[in-house]
């Protein structure tokens, strides 16, 4: 997976999953990648060690990856904007508009 689509993958993820991890975690995982600082920054700012923040942030990565497999809430949400997207050609724009303000109220 190369570097920019880890980063989106990973953000993709926290968005979903951030309320599953620990605050610890929540906290690395948003600085690295959601403020994409460096590991060194990260400890700097937080005052642990460079090795310490690259521990969080692989755990918090693993937890992310784990709680997708279990719920599938990301691929779900793939798969639900595919559909949508395969609806535009058969709806008019308004019908089609219409769908797309309904799901983002659920």
């Amino acid at each position: 997976m190369a570097e920019i689509e880890k980063n989106i993958y990973f953000n993709e993820l926290f968005d979903l999953y951030q309320e599953l991890l620990s605050p610890h975690q929540r906290e690395i995982v948003y600085l690295y990648y959601g403020l994409n600082l460096s590991l060194g920054e990260i400890a700097e700012e937080k005052n642990i060690s460079r090795n310490g923040v690259y521990d969080a942030l692989k755990k918090g990565e693993e937890a992310l990856v784990n709680f997708e497999e279990k719920l599938h809430l990301f691929q779900k949400r793939n798969e639900r904007e595919k559909k949508i997207l395969s609806l535009k050609d058969k709806l008019s724009p308004e019908d089609f508009n219409l769908v797309q303000e309904t799901l983002k109220e659920e």
